[in-house]
């Protein structure tokens, strides 16, 4: 698929991040876009992002409430995309949403475990069961499904257990690997891309809590709080002279600089991902830091979560994560 124009795209997490950068430059060359979202108000702003310029006539650009672990949402986001876009076929799937959380087994519940990999993972899956039958009624199409470094190195640093999301995004490259045979031989007319951002600049820790936490505040509650305690003390520091509000500003902080410190943009890496579909790459790196790591990762497997690993991978790329 070498251009995007008159085309109609899906994207999942359409609300901010990657998902809205990738919005935006699609309509930007006169693509149809439908994208879905937990937060109404964060596509109102990407709608209005991608109306700032005048649209191509009859080109649309809708928005649908959706949560993507739960398949029922999702059919009704096809459902309304049909109706709205006034269209029975997709040419391009970003399974894009995502959020962090549930790292342990141990420290974390089992409902922020699995509210994480059912984000992380069953979006994914739901999302090419619900959208598949659309893009087989497309003269081409593409499958972009977002994994992560961590769905080949499972770890964000020593001092943080990182399971449920490390767990969803091998899923996800597992099985977009997978689909390349199952497309080849059941639907050749539609490819499929395994994108694997490095550190990208989005609100994901923030967004992450508060879905997790189902509030919109930014305060961090007293179990928020402790955990963050825990996930500092693994890093070495000692939180025991700190107090409530301390551990507090730690928190927003940690949140801004994973935005706005990042090696790669949010709109970097969206044009990444774009001009890797028109390319036809099943396998997309997103960030000098992801092409880095997936290389020491490949030469030496063995030694990828020791102390000596990270240290020297994080000194090179300036990862500040954990």
């Amino acid at each position: 698929m070498k251009d995007f124009a008159g085309r109609f795209a899906v994207i999942t997490g359409g609300g901010t991040g990657m998902g809205r950068e990738l919005a935006r430059q699609l309509v930007a060359e006169g693509c149809n876009v439908a994208m879905c979202d937990v937060s109404p108000e964060a596509m109102a702003e990407t709608k209005r992002m991608c109306e700032a310029e005048k649209l191509p006539q009859g080109l649309r650009v809708t928005t649908h409430v959706a949560d993507v672990s739960i398949e029922a949402h999702l059919q009704r986001f096809r459902d309304e995309l049909i109706e709205q876009q006034a269209t029975d076929k997709i040419h391009l799937l970003f399974n894009n949403a995502g959020i962090g959380g549930g790292g342990s087994l141990f420290t974390n519940t089992r409902e922020q475990w699995e509210r994480t990999f059912n984000i992380c993972w069953g979006g994914v899956y739901l999302g090419v069961r619900t959208f598949l039958p659309l893009m087989m009624k497309a003269d081409e199409a593409h499958i972009v499904n977002t994994s992560s470094v961590n769905g080949f190195w499972a770890s964000v640093g020593l001092g943080a257990s990182h399971t449920a999301y490390s767990a969803a995004k091998f899923a996800v490259k597992g099985f977009t690997e997978a689909l390349m045979t199952d497309l080849r031989l059941n639907a050749p007319h539609i490819k499929c891309s395994v994108v694997m951002p490095g550190h990208i600049g989005t609100s994901i820790v923030s967004n992450s809590r508060k879905i997790q936490s189902g509030s919109e505040s930014e305060e961090l509650s007293p179990n928020e709080i402790l955990a963050t305690r825990q996930r500092l003390k693994g890093m070495g520091i000692d939180t025991a002279p700190m107090s409530d509000d301390d551990i507090q500003k730690i928190a927003l902080d940690r949140a801004r600089t994973f935005r706005e410190e990042a090696p790669t943009t949010a709109a970097a890496a969206a044009k990444i991902i774009l001009d890797g579909v028109k390319a036809e790459r099943w396998r997309i790196l997103v960030g000098d830091d992801a092409h880095k790591l997936d290389e020491r990762v490949r030469q030496a497997p063995e030694k990828a979560y020791t102390p000596e690993f990270y240290k020297s991978f994080t000194d090179e790329v300036g990862w500040r994560l954990g």
